[in-house]
């Protein structure tokens, strides 16, 4: 349910600034928690996010009472599924649903299976989309969807988990 405050849109072209502003804000977490070669300042510089971008990522926005955007969360259809990528919230809007009204809503907007790539040291993001229904994959089954749908250099494989919601089929042990 979306909180009386809050809405979402799809992102227009012309907030790209304030999609990588988020994102950047959002991402100070994780200095100090993901593996120190995985940390950079920018976490996604601007070109990065013109590439996801390019690669199909549509980014939706969840606005505050003001129209202020507090959070992003991009959806990518990729074969057979649908990827959620790059969720972050400003710091100042955490709690406040924008994350939660993101994932509902893009839920509704797929019917193929959901799949979330994070990093595994991000103990609350992975908290988080379990909470809201998603499990864990096996590790074997980890390193083969983010080989076969995303494109992550080795080193950042190993240090992900990815969970997949109940649409999901997982083949036979």
């Amino acid at each position: 349910m979306t909180p009386p405050s809050m809405t979402i849109s799809r992102c227009r072209p012309d907030e790209f600034g304030d999609i990588y502003a988020v994102i950047n804000e959002a991402s100070v977490v994780y200095r100090g928690v993901i593996a120190a070669d995985r940390w950079k300042d920018p976490y996604m510089p601007a070109h990065e996010l013109r590439d996801e971008i390019a690669a199909g990522v549509v980014f939706w926005g969840a606005y505050d009472e003001d129209g202020k955007l507090a959070g992003v969360m991009g959806l990518q259809h990729v074969g057979d599924v649908a990827l959620i990528r790059h969720a972050y919230t400003r710091p100042a809007a955490q709690g406040r649903g924008a994350g939660s009204t993101l994932l509902a809503g893009l839920r509704e907007l797929t019917a193929r299976p959901m799949l979330i790539g994070t990093w595994r040291a991000a103990e609350w993001a992975v908290r988080f989309y379990q909470e809201r229904g998603f499990t864990l994959v096996s590790e074997d089954e980890k390193a083969f969807l983010l080989g076969r749908y995303w494109t992550v250099p080795a080193r950042q494989i190993a240090e992900s988990v990815v969970l997949a919601d109940d649409r999901f089929i997982r083949p036979p042990a």
